[in-house]
């Protein structure tokens, strides 16, 4: 049977927080130390789950899906790993950009997970260049690219808007995707996120009494993460925490909770393409 992907499409404000400052901003988001790209690594994924699962009906086979002290868990939960990162334009509001690199580790990805992928072949992309549904000049941020020929492959469109939940935004979709050459998307990767500036204020005097500042992903951010029955582990677990996140939808993933950050919108991978997204 094959595993379980899901995914994770930003309501609000994502902060997978690494613990670390650099430079001006106090709080990164976290990243993959060799790409650069965020991500939300597994153990964050598998806590929200667990977390949301003990305030539900599920509480009781928590301990069997996720662990305890004595033995370890039935379910495996993957890293949620960065498919489109939505960058500002002077062409449009935003576009979702993603990368050759990104797309081919989808691919092995949907591979591992026993899931089918279609054909979502990419010819190379070179920088300064980008392929999308718009022709000549695109704006991103404050750099030039050329939207140049093939156009954008169907079959990427298609596999994407299959991890997309809500029909809106997997409706624009085919008109906001840009695909950049892998250095130029970590370049925005590292640094088109937004960046947030929190402060605490004394009660009486309303003086500033601690002013930090926060990286975090925007809304509309897609991530996808798996879930993976353990070794020869029954598969009862993850088919239970799998019906969870289908049926809540919506989960509260890394910091700031209090802040109304963190949300994201649950979609499980189907196996055809929905009608709306060709």
């Amino acid at each position: 049977m094959s595993d379980v992907m899901f995914g994770l499409l930003a309501e609000t404000f994502l902060h997978p927080g690494s613990g670390q400052s650099d430079g001006a901003i106090d709080l990164k988001v976290a990243r993959e130390a060799v790409t650069g790209y965020p991500y939300i690594p597994g153990s964050a994924v598998k806590g929200a789950l667990r977390a949301a699962m003990c305030d539900g009906d599920s509480a009781g086979q928590v301990d069997a899906a996720f662990g305890h002290v004595d033995g370890a868990g039935s379910v495996l939960v993957s890293d949620a790993r960065l498919l489109l990162l939505p960058v500002r334009s002077l062409t449009r509001a935003y576009f979702w950009l993603t990368c050759p690199l990104i797309l081919e580790r989808l691919r092995r990805d949907l591979e591992r997970a026993g899931l089918k992928g279609g054909d979502a072949s990419l010819p190379p992309v070179d920088r300064g260049k980008a392929l999308t549904r718009i022709t000549g000049r695109i704006f991103l941020e404050d750099r030039l690219f050329e939207a140049v020929k093939p156009a954008l492959p169907d079959a990427i469109v298609e596999v994407i808007g299959r991890l997309i939940a809500d029909h809106g935004a997997r409706g624009r979709l085919r008109d906001q995707l840009c695909i950049i050459s892998d250095d130029d998307f970590r370049w925005f990767a590292e640094n088109a996120l937004p960046v947030q500036a929190r402060n605490v204020l004394d009660s009486d005097t309303k003086a500033s009494n601690n002013l930090w500042y926060e990286e975090s992903l925007p809304p509309d951010t897609l991530l996808y993460m798996t879930l993976t029955a353990r070794g020869s582990a029954d598969e009862t677990g993850r088919t239970t925490v799998a019906g969870f996140v289908e049926g809540q939808k919506f989960l509260q993933v890394g910091g700031n909770e209090t802040v109304g950050q963190g949300w994201v919108r649950a979609g499980r991978y189907p196996q055809s393409a929905p009608e709306d997204v060709r």
